[in-house]
């Protein structure tokens, strides 16, 4: 006779749910001696995001913006949930299939890690040893559901409780109905499992918190906290009076760091230890280069107001911010290194394995292209490329601003290529002219009479000449611009309008210093950026 299943299948879906924390606990532990990128959700969303069409990645940050990553993970995770789940009620049928189960997915986390960049054998260590554990714990889970019971009843006979009644054995664990098979009748022990799971989440959770301590966030932000920034050698000028309207709802002139867009293909944050990291210049150069961190900071360092822009920013979007950046000259070291002839592009590769491609010309041409290690007065933060990123006014960030910089090879273009060329964005993209509406916002209610428009407009190393606002496709009016230190940052202008009862639509647009206007046209962010007048929608009533 077969034996009925006497497990209720929530019972089976926690015990799986439970095995799966425990195993991802485990290897999250692993993961922070090993390293974090390591750990096996992070290695499966890393080769998610490689493998997306262009469509889903711009469908996803135009979406959830900087919440794109965390929005991946929690898909991961709710995946894997669901498949714990399933694994659990089948190792309640028969335990090898939940082993089975497990091992699938161990051979999809040792594949998305060994095909990383920079992959190791050693990396598989967090899979194996979290399957491992998962498939421990789910055993016991399971030995621990079903207990035999000393209930003796006849071969064939229904134990008491069969056609819907419950019972009780001795020690007063209700059981339900089930056939005697093989001899032996099974009980159902709910506590028993409740309490294992509870132990089961325990130990997950705190593996998960102990490797997260030993990945090395503390360690960074302390040293990152410790570093000394050394005086620039050429400062930046004072800001000039009148560079800030300081209007409420206007984006200020410098953005704050925690308010700085962030924008990369990184879902863990790379933990760069400054004592360690090096910086590398190699390629079609004469002498090659090897720097510390040390090293870097004893040279001398430059002081610039840099405004920097994402090519995936939509027109009117808020991937761009301006800050003060303090580092070393990236030409000054390249002439350092000696450029060989025929030498056209920097492939510049993150600790994350990230790489950009970044004209050479560009770069030597006087501009304050930067490798900084200081924003806005401060150390760089850990999610804007502490120790060192890359700084280069005039290009989008994709082909200029590399952050946790370790590598830069001086090669061509027609050699080499960068993270983002072969998924089908430009292999060079100097920023567009662009300007933004910030006040009043889309769909805004406002009140009759004289209002502020006021927004800022960008064009890194060519500078803003004028900007224009026009309501209900009128005559162009020219806004008052505020004044900047220089041609590499955003400009604020403002306008002041009489607004009249209705429904009104507002268009901005801007002038570079060279003569040239923003176009009309409507383009999207990709292949090299987005283009097109900001257009909002207002009621004045």
């Amino acid at each position: 006779m077969q034996r009925k299943h006497v497990v209720p299948g929530w019972a089976g879906a926690l015990a799986g749910l439970v095995a799966g924390g425990v195993a991802l606990g485990v290897a999250q532990l692993v993961a922070g001696v090993v390293g974090p990128r390591t750990f096996p959700v992070v290695a499966v969303g890393d080769v998610a995001v490689d493998l997306a069409p262009p469509p889903v990645k711009n469908f996803a940050i135009e979406t959830f913006g900087e919440n794109d990553k965390a929005v991946l993970i929690g898909g991961v995770l709710v995946v894997l949930a669901l498949v714990a789940a399933a694994i659990g009620i089948l190792a309640c049928r028969r335990l090898v299939l939940g082993y089975l189960g497990l091992a699938a997915f161990g051979v999809v986390g040792v594949l998305a890690v060994l095909t990383r960049p920079d992959g190791r054998p050693l990396d598989v260590l967090p899979t194996v040893v979290g399957v491992l554990a998962g498939a421990w714990a789910l055993r016991w889970l399971v030995r621990r559901i079903t207990i035999p019971s000393d209930r003796a009843v006849p071969s064939g006979q229904a134990v008491p409780g069969e056609r819907g009644e419950s019972s009780r054995g001795a020690a007063g664990v209700e059981w339900p109905a089930v056939m005697r098979a093989e001899g032996e009748p099974l009980v159902f022990d709910r506590r028993r499992l409740l309490t294992g799971a509870a132990g089961g989440v325990v130990i997950a959770g705190a593996a998960t918190v102990l490797g997260r301590e030993l990945a090395g966030r503390r360690m960074v932000d302390s040293a990152r906290i410790a570093v000394r920034l050394p005086a620039p050698a050429t400062p930046a000028r004072p800001l000039p009076p009148g560079v800030d309207f300081g209007i409420n709802g206007l984006s200020p002139f410098v953005t704050p760091n925690q308010r700085f867009y962030r924008v990369d293909t990184a879902l863990i944050v790379p933990q760069v230890d400054p004592e360690t990291w090096t910086l590398r210049i190699h390629g079609m150069v004469d002498r090659p280069i090897e720097l510390t961190y040390a090293d870097l900071l004893k040279r001398p360092l430059t002081e610039a107001d840099v405004t920097l822009a994402c090519v995936s920013n939509e027109v009117g979007g808020p991937y761009v911010g301006n800050a003060r950046w303090l580092g070393v000259r990236m030409a000054d070291l390249l002439r350092e290194a000696g450029i060989q002839s025929g030498a056209d592009m920097l492939l510049s590769t993150s600790d994350d394995g990230f790489t950009c491609g970044t004209p050479v010309d560009v770069v030597t041409d006087g501009r304050d292209a930067l490798f900084a290690i200081a924003m806005n007065g401060e150390a760089l933060p850990v999610d804007h490329g502490f120790p060192v990123r890359q700084v280069v006014p005039g290009l989008y960030g994709y082909v200029s601003a590399t952050k946790w910089v370790v590598d830069v090879k001086v090669t061509r273009f027609d050699r080499d290529e960068a993270y983002w060329t072969p998924r089908g964005w430009a292999a060079q993209a100097p920023i567009k002219t662009e300007s933004r509406i910030d006040l009043p916002g889309a769909g805004a209610s406002l009140k009759p009479g004289r209002t502020t428009i006021a927004g800022v407009a960008w064009a890194q190393h060519t500078g803003i000449d004028a900007v224009e606002v026009r309501v209900d496709r009128g005559v162009w009016q020219q806004a008052r611009l505020a004044q900047v230190p220089g041609p590499d940052t955003w400009r604020q202008w403002a306008l002041d309008w009489d607004a009249p009862v209705g429904r009104h639509t507002i268009e901005v647009r801007a002038t570079d210093a060279a003569g040239r206007t923003q176009t009309e046209r409507q383009a999207p962010p990709a292949p090299d950026g987005a283009t097109g007048w900001h257009t909002i929608d207002v009621k004045v009533a």
